[in-house]
């Protein structure tokens, strides 16, 4: 199940039958109304319509509040220590900021965000009661992070503006961020080779 979440988040925001965000999606997302305008006034090169967005976004809210719920499982567990569960908060906190901005702009765009699942169903999606040590819970994460950095760099590419691009790329970096720190917790090999996300 885990790795049918990652490959979700790989393909989000890709294109593989889902119409990419658009510029002034991505605008709003990040708080740039002005260049949000802009953006919606022209054309945002990739063809994506306001209900395109709005279902994108809620794609991808569905998937920071289950990442929230994986953090709240792994903290309420018992099987993380002081240092690595203050890690898993800090990470949770940052989902929680992801949230809010897609939550906004997904309002923004007179959509209705998607309401969170219960921790209970992402336990159960997430087969929470196979984690029985520290290692599992680290484990699961850092596959969910991995996939949430790829999804964010799969949408780079469709933009012509280097500032949206930008921001999709800060995205990425605070998802390879938390994957970079589980990676080190877990005492795993760092890449041998480059280009490791995204592909």
């Amino acid at each position: 199940m885990t790795q049918m979440i990652d490959l979700r988040r790989r393909g989000l925001l890709r294109g593989s039958g889902i119409t990419v965000l658009s510029a002034s999606a991505v605008a709003l997302l990040v708080g740039c109304e002005k260049m949000a305008v802009a953006q919606s006034r022209g054309s945002s090169g990739n063809g994506a319509s306001t209900a395109d967005d709005v279902g994108i976004l809620n794609t991808a809210l569905a998937l920071e509040n289950e990442a929230i719920s994986a953090y709240q499982l792994g903290a309420r567990s018992g099987l993380l220590q002081k240092p690595v569960l203050e890690v898993a908060v800090l990470f949770q906190t940052h989902h929680k900021e992801h949230r809010d901005a897609l939550i906004a702009t997904i309002r923004k765009l007179g959509g209705t965000p998607v309401a969170a699942k219960s921790d209970a169903e992402v336990a159960q999606a997430l087969n929470a009661s196979a984690l029985k040590t520290q290692t599992d819970v680290l484990r699961l994460a850092q596959r969910l992070e991995k996939g949430a950095a790829n999804a964010y760099i799969g949408v780079i590419p469709s933009f012509g503006d280097r500032n949206l691009a930008q921001v999709s790329a800060r995205l990425a970096a605070d998802e390879a961020m938390h994957w970079t720190v589980l990676t080190q917790a877990l005492k795993d090999p760092l890449p041998a080779k480059a280009l490791s996300f995204g592909a």
